[in-house]
């Protein structure tokens, strides 16, 4: 789960912390109780059920969400008055931010462009459908064309656009503002990302010089090799012709990379040679992603071409992963600048710089890095032989800072929210409830409200609090070991490293109990029911019960378990066994090169952009819980150690779900 949050100004912020501090009643069980009562009859629609609700919770932390619902079932029918009157009660809030962003919609939705334009400005996070009205509003009350050279960049970047932003496409088509290259270039980026439909609505815009059958686009799209195989001798004679041949092309290189580079060779010259490069690239990014290694050579033949940020990140992943210093130079250099400052590519270049003989270049790039509390902070420490260690434990919230975050009635709604049985759709909404009035908060406000979601005992807000510090940090906040002495004795048992095991739980559940994922998984360490029972079966797991699995003792039991059996069958290699445990065994077996990679590169160029990066994370934890539990300086590298290629220190391969 990401929720993207931006972060505004701090005097708004004190705003929303003295709006949260009015007093109201603690949630009580009964409460909680009535609250999903109340969830349930918005999301029926049923009014009076839920006006009936809203009295018994009046006064309590819970009353606010329920006035919120009511007000939304009637949004649509309502004055501004209603609204208002929330909307100034709650200033400052996140439920008033959630509010003035639905009357947007209905004001966008209505075209009242005047009381739009008052509005918006008081909106702190605008989402691209409010963006998108906002410039209407702009275009139809002062005229200002300048909006559509705004909206323009829209076409070519963003590939989902809300209804709200389509008059703005259609007037820049309409004034001829968008030509015929404009509209291909926007089918293909929309087959590339596999929106079909869309593509082909957006290609019924292209001039009639241009027009393509829609069946074709399809037969394209959904068979390319047998297109290409199909395709008349005198394809490249026109436009459309050429176009469907290079998204067929493209699509075919997401399955089978060398296949699509072949075909691309045998029809190139009737392409200019932006076009080629524009294949070219795109070939190259699967490639890289299926760790071929031709992706080097091929990504040499679109320098021609725009690449996405993805492209670029992928382009030095390939040089990585062939340790060709030169040629990942060349590509972090070739990268946005935006792109090249990101922690990663600092940390390699650096690394480039140093194979390459230019130590004082390397140690400049690793500085930047170091002391940072990340993966490539802690690879940054060892490259300059500083052993990673923790910061001084900051003075613990004092009396007052407590019930400051204490009689935080936002934060305090959130965390009672967390409490009830309302699911992930609530779940998240009161985790970007704690996230909205911990924005703008120094380091002794987030200790102080870390400190209380712990003994409220919600660690995960801890963690989420803890994190954000600057200068004054609590790891023990940060990196919480809750059920020290259970994991401790099941990881024993296991012959598992405390350590690595605390690393991977944080990142599965941040150590929420009944946390679920989308896909299902569960507990603790995020167990997946099918694999639950089958080590449960392995091991002889006594009275094993689907019921069970989320269950602290019987997860952790079956969770190291696993992450033995994993570890065991990957050469004993800790970052191995984590990207199994995250990705599936078969995977990390896959993701192994033809020749001994350090662990970093072995995770930087694993395919899966959220197995990356927790494998990453995982890795990074653990190297903190080892400093808190040991008191020993650490190494990430050293935990990283060497991949071996396949069957170079294979242990006997088990079978594992």
């Amino acid at each position: 789960m990401s929720v993207r949050l931006y972060t505004i100004i701090k005097t708004a912020s004190a705003v929303a912390l003295m709006a949260a501090a009015a007093p109201v009643a603690p949630a009580t069980r009964d409460a909680g109780a009535r609250f999903v009562e109340a969830r349930e009859a918005f999301r029926a629609g049923e009014r009076v059920h839920l006006a009936r609700v809203a009295e018994s919770l009046r006064g309590t932390e819970f009353a606010p969400w329920v006035e919120h619902w009511r007000l939304r079932l009637r949004i649509e029918e309502d004055s501004f008055e209603g609204v208002q009157a929330f909307l100034e009660r709650e200033a400052g809030s996140y439920l008033a931010e959630k509010l003035r962003a639905e009357w947007l919609r209905q004001l966008g939705k209505r075209q009242d462009w005047k009381s739009f334009q008052q509005e918006y400005p008081s909106l702190a996070q605008p989402d691209q459908e409010l963006a998108c009205y906002a410039l209407q509003a702009r275009l139809a009350r002062q005229q200002d064309e300048t909006v559509l050279d705004e909206a323009r960049p829209l076409w070519f970047n963003s590939v989902d656009l809300p209804d709200s932003c389509q008059p703005l496409m259609d007037r820049l088509l309409t004034d001829k503002r968008l030509d015929a290259d404009d509209i291909w270039t926007r089918v293909r980026r929309l087959v590339e990302v596999r929106k079909f439909s869309v593509a082909r609505n957006v290609a019924r815009n292209l001039p009639p010089e241009h027009t393509i059958d829609p069946r074709k686009l399809d037969a394209a799209t959904d068979n390319p090799a047998r297109y290409l195989a199909r395709q008349l001798p005198n394809f490249a004679a026109t436009r459309p012709g050429r176009e469907l041949a290079l998204i067929a092309v493209v699509r075919l290189s997401r399955s089978d990379p060398l296949a699509a580079a072949a075909r691309l060779r045998s029809i190139e010259t009737h392409y200019a040679a932006a076009d080629r490069a524009y294949a070219w690239g795109q070939i190259a990014w699967q490639a890289a992603l299926n760790h071929e290694p031709e992706a080097l050579a091929w990504y040499a033949l679109s320098e021609e071409t725009r690449l996405s940020e993805e492209q670029h990140a992928w382009h030095a992943r390939a040089a990585l992963r062939a340790q060709d210093w030169a040629a990942l130079i060349r590509a972090v250099e070739r990268m946005p600048s935006r792109l090249a400052s990101q922690q990663e590519w600092v940390y390699w270049l650096g690394r480039a710089q140093l194979a390459q003989g230019r130590p004082d270049e390397a140690k400049q790039l690793f500085q930047k890095l170091a002391g940072r509390h990340s993966f490539y902070g802690n690879l940054a420490d060892d490259e300059l032989g500083r052993p990673i260690a923790i910061p001084a434990r900051a003075e613990p919230p004092t009396e007052e800072e407590l019930a400051a975050a204490e009689g935080n009635a936002g934060l305090r709604r959130a965390l009672a929210v967390l409490r009830t049985d309302l699911g992930d759709e609530m779940r998240i909404e009161a985790i970007r409830e704690w996230a909205w009035y911990l924005r703008g908060m120094d380091d002794r406000q987030l200790l102080a409200a870390a400190e209380f979601a712990r003994r409220q005992g919600a660690i995960d807000r801890a963690i989420a609090a803890a994190e954000r510090t600057q200068f004054q940090h609590d790891f023990a906040l940060r990196f919480p070991a809750p059920f020290r002495a259970e994991v401790g004795a099941r990881a024993r048992e296991a012959s598992l490293d405390d350590a690595w095991v605390y690393g991977l739980m944080r990142q599965e559940s941040r150590f929420v109990m009944e946390a679920r994922s989308s896909v299902g998984a569960r507990g603790l360490m995020q167990l997946m029911p099918t694999t639950a029972r089958w080590v449960a079966r392995k091991i002889g797991y006594a009275g094993y019960h689907p019921s069970r699995v989320t269950e602290m003792d019987t997860n952790v039991t079956l969770g190291t378990s696993y992450l033995k059996m994993a570890l065991d069958a990957l050469d004993n290699q800790p970052v191995l066994a984590s990207a199994a445990y995250n990705a599936g065994p078969n995977r990390a077996r896959k993701w192994r090169g033809g020749q001994a990679l350090e662990g970093a590169i072995y995770a930087e160029t694993i395919p899966f952009g959220e197995t990356r990066d927790y494998v990453k994370k995982v890795m990074s934890n653990a190297v903190y819980y080892s400093v808190l539990f040991d008191e020993q300086p650490q190494s990430l590298k050293a935990r990283l150690g060497v991949v071996y290629p396949n069957g170079a220190a294979e242990t006997e391969a088990i079978e594992l779900p």
